[in-house]
């Protein structure tokens, strides 16, 4: 019974010490692993375009919509970082400046999505988020200048 008693605590440990890795590991790549702190970080890890250095409450609307190709070079997205209620449609409407974009998901993005590469103003694609996590989100051609977004989608 020592035995047994012994293994089942190896095994617990083992998995505990997984977990507490991945905890380390998620803690290390640029803090909480709340939506809002994971948005954070990924617009500040990647120098995103235009963010200010906060997330913008946009929470309670049913809709938002996020220029692609805004900023002086159109190499930016107006809003790249902000914070949504779940429910929200998401839509990134095209300026038609800045050559061709297009909104392609992230490594550790909650919602996976891609779209054409365009150029067309007015082109738009939808996404609606109804489970809280986070949507990072890059323009792939233009990473190098900075194109990148996050959206933090919580529960109200």
């Amino acid at each position: 019974s020592a035995d047994s008693g012994g293994g089942e605590t190896v095994v617990s440990s083992s998995n505990d010490g997984g977990n507490d890795d991945r905890v380390e590991n998620g803690v290390g790549n640029g803090g909480a692993e709340g939506p809002e702190a994971r948005a954070e970080a990924f617009v500040s890890d990647n120098e995103a375009n235009l963010y200010g250095g906060s997330l913008e409450d946009m929470t309670g609307q049913d809709e938002v919509v996020i220029e692609t190709g805004a900023g002086e070079n159109g190499f930016s997205f107006n809003s790249p970082g902000m914070v949504v209620s779940t429910g929200t449609t998401i839509v990134w409407e095209w300026t038609g400046e800045g050559g061709g974009h297009n909104v392609v998901s992230e490594d550790g993005s909650d919602y996976e999505f891609e779209s054409e590469l365009t150029d067309e103003a007015g082109y738009t694609i939808e996404q609606t988020v109804d489970e809280a996590g986070a949507v990072l989100y890059a323009c792939i051609p233009h990473r190098a200048q900075g194109m990148y977004g996050a959206i933090a989608v919580v529960d109200e």
